[in-house]
Parts: structure tokens; C-alpha cells; sequence
């Protein structure tokens, strides 16, 4: 084989496994990587690394393919961290390739060199390493891919120092296809369709494993044969179920007795690609027991934890599958009543912006949420409808995640209109990925809501009996302003009467706009 550099070999390998988009803010020990970069490659510039691996995490939540993230040393990722818990529980395939420092200067503890940088992203890495040898880089990241991209998938970390990527080597790097999913283990499937067909009032959980295989139809399919009332999982970070459907009972809560008293008119109850179950908040335990419980996940640790209930191990779209081959038909139970559109009065309330904005949304549009103190009027007047990566959010509650998870959805989907909903609070901590947005002239539509604080720490606060608790409010940011100085059109939205026409106006932008949303505070209590 003929002498090529380690640079050569990488971008061979990048090319086979299609990792030819990647996200990054450049540093001086990633040079030697981006130099003479290729015309089919594409770098997409955000302004600070947290922004980087949302956006990455968005666009690879939204495409269903790893995306490859590019960071700077020890500083880099450690701006970067946040996000990286974020796309480990988001289960995000992300390839994250870090600078390091020259290999001769780092037992001198140089500038900018990143001491264990292996060990720092961990535990929120499913694995990382920094490669012995120059010539290992390719194996290494071809290893990387595969753990990423298995179930469960998420992020990954290598780090390079930045003299390994001029080195030669005729290390042959093999491109091998992604490992695919697993079906149940037969007799547990036997156990779990048993307990089906015996159940009088079933219900099946559905969570964002299910969308992150493109499952939802099969889901559906399922739901329909069997007869189960479908529940969305506390802390979704995905839709799997259309939110319209007469089967759809709605959203468990992040609190046990809420959940259980939810769940109790069921006689079994199936959770297949989420957890059971993600709290919150904690107010004792519940009085009321859980009914009989499957719990299907292609996460051992999400099995091993679980308090009650059989876990089967399984990705999801197999055993879905499985299911609806073998599982008896069932009449479908009575459809929920749903609630009617709120009034229109000002100032603003969260709940009629969110039925506002469901009455505009283009159909197959793609949602990405992160408005903490507002998730009740969310799930109560905004339905989503698609069965393709209709809706995402975060999975780990860091805030910042939205604003670039937008721009990553839509580079990853420029078939589909994406609209970011968004609170004050958390659309500041990553706000420079509007510059991103702008620079590449997607068509994402941000909206604001602007109610001047961090109001879910309020609400919370105040339940759990907080009292003149500080840094609660944030009064005073003028979002079109900043918006303009990063390159969107804007609009302000101050009386419900404006809110339709100046979101049916600024919806069809091809460029990105801001609408800015004075809402009125959010006196409802949460969970």
C-alpha cells in the first residue's frame, strides 16, 4: 500500500463511513487536521464548543445518522461538556475528535496540553481514548464509530495530538457497515405476549427510542392491534406516538404518585425505548402501586436499574415488530376528551401561544422545544402529529441545548420547516448559534418566549416552599436587537391578537427569524 499520512487515511475512512459533515470551532492543536481541507467536506463554524455538539446532536437526532464533532484540546471540551451530557442522554451518535497537544511537549505539561484527556468526558462518554501510536488514529476513530452507532448509541471521545496527523503510515483501515439492532430473547417475548393477550386495559409507554429508529408506524400499528391506551414517558426527549391520535392518553409526570395514579386504571403496562422511570421531583413515595410492568430497552443499565417489573432486551423496531406479529387483536379503548383552544388575552399566555402556533405549524415540521417553565401547555395544546422526528428536546435538563439543536435539525433536514420554541433563560446560553444559523441561510423559525425569568426555578422553588430565593429574573434583554446584530430578521409579538398573523408571516421566511414573545408569567405549578 502505498505511504499516505495519518491525515490521508482519516479523511479515507471519514469519506466511507459519510462523516463528511463536521461541526466545530477551530483551535491551533486541530490545524494540522483541518489543513488543505478537502472541497467535499463540509466545516460548519459555530462560536463556542457547547454550541457545536448541540448542533451535531440536532443534526444527528434528526437524520438518524453520527455526526463527527471537532474540538479544541482540554479548554474546548471543557466549554463543551454540558452538551456532551446532554447527547449521552439523548442518545446522540456523535464522533467527538479533540486536539491535544504535541506528543514531545506534553510531559512537560505544556499550553493548551489536556492532562488524561481520555478520562475527562467521562462517565458521559460511552467510550474515549487517546490512541498509543500515530498510525492507531484511523483504527481508532473506525472504533469509535461502531460504539457510537450501536445500540444504545451515543457519544464518543478521541483525542490527537496534533503531530500525529503529518505522520505516514501504510496501516491498511478497514470501513465495515454499522452493527444493527437485536430482537428479544424468545422466551420472554413468549412471556411478554402472554401477559398481552391476557390484559383487559393495556397500556404501552412510548419513548424516544422508538423515533430514534423510525419506529413510530410500527408503534402505532401496535397500539391499534392490541387495544392500548399509549402514554408519552416523563422527560420525552422525542415524540413516538402522533399526539392526535384517539388512542394517545397523553404525559406521565416526572413524580411518582402522579405517574402512578395515571397508570392505574391499567392492568399492564409496557415500556418499550425509555426508562421506567425518569422523576424529577421528589414528594414521597406513592400509595398507589405500579400495575404489572414490562419494560423493553436496548440499554442493559436501564434494565438492571429498574425497580420493578421484566425487563426484556431488545432495540426497539425488533421487538415492536415481533409483537405485532404474534399478539391478539383487541378492541381499541375510548378516546380521551381534549382540551379547547385557551382565550386570547394579553399579556400573553403560554398555553394559547402554544395553540396559536399549533393552528400555523406546516405540516411534517419539525419542533425543537426547550421552554422548562412552559412543558405542561406544550403537551396540552401543541399536539405533534408527525411519525418522522417530529419533535425534539433535551433529555438531561442543561439548558442552552434548543437554539443550536435547531440549526443542526435543519441542516440535517432541508426537506423540512423547523421551528424552535424557546424560553429567555435557556436560549441565552448558546444564543451565538443564530450566527450560525444566519451564515448558512437556513430557514428556522425561533420563537421567544419572553417571560423574563428563570421561571421553572421559581415555580419549583416556590412549590417546594422557597422563599426570596435569588437570580430568578432576567428583565430587560432585547432579543430582536441581538438577533439583528447576528444576522436574522425579527419580529415582537406583545398582544394575542398579533401573535397568528406575525407568526403566518414570518413561518415562510427562507432566512431565519426571530419572533420575540412577551408572555405573561407562569403561575402554574409544575408536575
Amino acid at each position: 500500500m502505498a505511504t499516505r499520512t495519518v491525515r490521508d487515511a482519516t479523511r479515507e475512512l471519514l469519506r466511507d463511513l459519510g462523516l463528511t459533515t463536521i461541526f466545530g470551532n477551530p483551535g491551533t492543536t486541530e490545524i494540522a487536521f483541518l489543513t488543505e481541507w478537502p472541497d467535499d467536506f463540509t466545516y460548519v463554524l459555530a462560536l463556542h464548543e457547547a454550541s457545536v455538539v448541540a448542533m451535531a446532536d440536532g443534526y444527528a437526532r434528526a437524520s438518524r445518522r453520527p455526526a463527527l464533532v471537532n474540538l479544541h484540546s482540554a479548554g474546548g471540551v471543557g466549554h463543551a461538556l454540558g452538551h456532551i451530557f446532554t447527547a449521552y442522554r439523548n442518545n446522540a451518535p456523535l464522533i467527538i475528535l479533540a486536539g491535544q497537544q504535541t506528543r514531545s511537549l506534553l510531559p512537560d505539561d505544556p499550553f493548551l496540553g489536556a492532562v488524561e484527556a481520555a478520562n475527562f468526558p467521562k462517565p458521559y462518554v460511552k467510550w474515549s481514548c487517546e490512541p498509543a501510536r500515530a498510525e492507531d488514529v484511523p483504527a481508532a476513530l473506525a472504533r469509535a464509530y461502531h460504539i457510537a452507532t450501536q445500540a444504545p448509541m451515543g457519544p464518543v471521545f478521541v483525542s490527537v495530538p496534533v503531530d500525529d496527523w503529518d505522520v505516514e503510515t501504510t496501516k491498511p483501515v478497514v470501513s465495515r457497515s454499522m452493527i444493527r439492532g437485536f430482537a428479544p430473547d424468545p422466551s420472554a417475548l413468549d412471556e411478554l405476549v402472554s401477559a398481552l393477550d391476557a390484559a383487559k386495559n393495556p397500556a404501552i409507554v412510548v419513548g424516544p427510542g422508538i423515533d430514534g429508529e423510525g419506529a413510530v408506524p410500527d408503534v402505532v400499528a401496535l397500539a391499534e392491534k392490541v387495544g392500548a391506551g399509549v402514554w408519552a414517558p416523563p422527560m420525552g426527549a422525542r415524540c413516538s406516538f402522533p399526539e392526535d391520535h384517539p388512542q394517545f392518553f397523553g404525559f406521565l409526570q416526572p413524580e411518582r404518585k402522579a405517574l402512578a395514579n395515571a397508570l392505574v386504571e391499567h392492568d399492564l403496562v409496557v415500556v418499550i425505548g425509555a426508562p421506567a422511570f425518569t422523576y424529577h421531583v421528589y414528594r414521597g413515595e406513592s400509595e398507589t402501586a405500579l400495575p404489572p410492568l414490562f419494560l423493553v430497552s436496548d440499554d442493559e443499565q436501564i434494565l438492571a436499574r429498574a425497580a420493578e417489573g421484566t425487563g426484556i432486551r431488545a432495540t426497539p423496531k425488533l421487538a415492536i415488530r415481533a409483537l405485532l406479529d404474534r399478539a391478539a387483536p383487541r378492541e381499541a379503548p375510548k378516546s380521551r376528551t381534549r382540551l379547547e383552544k385557551p382565550a386570547a388575552v394579553t399579556p400573553i399566555t403560554p398555553d394559547f401561544a402554544y395553540a396559536t402556533i399549533s393552528e400555523v405549524l406546516p405540516d411534517n415540521a419539525i419542533v425543537v422545544e426547550e421552554t422548562p417553565s412552559h412543558r405542561n401547555e406544550l403537551h396540552d395544546h401543541l399536539p405533534i402529529r408527525s411519525t418522522d422526528t417530529g419533535f425534539l428536546t433535551v433529555a438531561s435538563g442543561t439548558l442552552g441545548y434548543g437554539l443550536p439543536a435547531a440549526v443542526g435539525a435543519a441542516l440535517a433536514r432541508p426537506d423540512r420547516k423547523v421551528v424552535a420554541i424557546l424560553g429567555d433563560g435557556s436560549s441565552m446560553y448558546c444564543v451565538q448559534a443564530l450566527w450560525t444559523a444566519a451564515q448558512n441561510n437556513l430557514p428556522v423559525t425561533f420563537v421567544i418566549f419572553d417571560n423574563s425569568q428563570y421561571a421553572a426555578v421559581r415555580i419549583l422553588g416556590e412549590a417546594a416552599g422557597g422563599e426570596k430565593v435569588p437570580g430568578v429574573d432576567l428583565g430587560g434583554i432585547d432579543f430582536p436587537a441581538l438577533a439583528k446584530s447576528l444576522g436574522l430578521n425579527t419580529s415582537v409579538v406583545e398582544k394575542a391578537e398579533d401573535l397568528k398573523p406575525t407568526l403566518e408571516a414570518a413561518l415562510p421566511d427562507t432566512r431565519p427569524h426571530l419572533v420575540h414573545v412577551r408572555i405573561d408569567a407562569n403561575p402554574r405549578t409544575l408536575y
